[in-house]
C-alpha cells in the first residue's frame, strides 16, 4: 500500500459480481494480482465474493450499481477511483436473462432487456473510458456477450439481439479508443451452469442441449474467467470476441 492508504496493483471493475460468472472473473483476476471494485444491484451477496477475494490476500471495494441509472453508474466508478486511486480494467458482466417468444414480446418487456444488457453497458464503458482519457491511462474493457447474438436461438429474440448488440459496440469502441490506448473486447459464452440458467435443471431439456456441444459438457463460469483473464493481459487484442462455447457455434 501507498503512504495514502492506495494500492499500487492494478485495479478491476466487475459489474454482477454476486455470484456465476461475474463472481468467477472477479476470483479469477483477483489471482491475477488485481484489486477488485465489485458492482451490483444488491449487495448482499457481493460480499460472498469479496470476502472470497480478501482471503486471496487483494484489496476489494463493494458498491450497489444500477445500470439503468446514470448517475448511479458514474457514482459507482468514482467510488472506485476514490478507494484505489486508479481504474485499469472493466468487465461488463450484469445483465438479466430473459427468454419469450417474439411474438409475446411487450415494448415495455423488449426496452427493459434493452436498457440493462444493452444500453447499461455502454454507459458503463463510456465513463469508465472517460476517466481513463481524463488521466492520459490506458486500460481495458471486456463485456460478456453470448452466442445468442451469434445464431439463431427459438424464444430468445429480445436477449439476442442485445448481445448482438454488445458484439458490435465491442468492436465499434475498441475502433473508437485505440488512440486512447484503451483496448475493447468481449466474451461470448454458449449455454453456462450459472444460478440464471433454471431451464438446465430439466433431465430432459439438459441433455437435448449437450447433446449439441461437441466437447460433451456446459461451459462452467470458471472457463469464461479464463478466457477474461487472457483478454485482459492480451496487449495487442482489441475488437475481438472471444467465444467460449465448446464448440456450439463451430457447426
Amino acid at each position: 500500500m501507498t503512504e495514502d492508504g492506495k494500492g499500487s496493483a492494478p485495479v478491476a471493475l466487475v459489474t454482477g459480481a454476486s455470484y456465476g460468472i461475474g463472481a468467477a472473473a472477479a476470483l479469477r483476476l483477483a489471482r491475477d494480482g488485481y484489486d477488485l471494485a465489485l458492482f451490483d444491484l444488491e449487495t448482499a451477496m457481493l460480499e460472498e465474493t469479496a470476502a472470497q477475494i480478501r482471503a486471496l490476500g487483494r484489496q476489494v471495494l463493494t458498491t450497489a450499481l444500477d445500470l439503468r441509472d446514470d448517475a448511479s453508474i458514474a457514482a459507482g466508478i468514482d467510488a472506485a477511483l476514490a478507494r484505489f486511486g486508479r481504474i485499469d480494467l472493466l468487465v461488463n458482466n450484469a445483465g438479466i436473462p430473459f427468454r419469450k417468444p417474439a411474438l409475446e414480446v411487450g415494448r415495455e418487456e423488449f426496452n427493459r432487456v434493452m436498457d440493462i444488457n444493452l444500453a447499461g453497458t455502454f454507459v458503463m464503458s463510456r465513463e469508465f473510458a472517460a476517466r481513463l482519457i481524463a488521466a492520459g491511462r490506458p486500460g481495458a474493457i471486456i463485456s460478456i456477450a453470448s452466442t445468442h447474438g451469434l445464431h439463431g436461438v427459438p424464444e430468445s429474440s429480445t436477449y439476442g439481439i442485445a448481445k448482438a448488440g454488445v458484439g458490435h459496440m465491442t468492436r465499434m469502441l475498441a475502433i473508437e479508443w485505440a488512440g486512447h490506448g484503451i483496448r475493447v473486447s468481449a466474451v461470448a459464452p454458449g449455454s453456462t451452469v450459472t444460478p440464471t440458467r433454471k431451464g438446465l435443471s430439466d433431465p430432459a431439456k439438459r441433455d437435448a442441449l449437450m447433446a449439441r456441444f461437441p466437447l460433451g459438457r456446459f461451459g462452467e463460469p470458471e472457463d469464461v474467467a479464463d478466457a477474461v483473464s487472457y483478454l485482459a493481459g492480451a496487449d495487442f487484442v482489441t475488437g475481438h470476441v472471444l467465444v467460449v462455447d465448446g464448440g456450439l457455434t463451430a457447426k
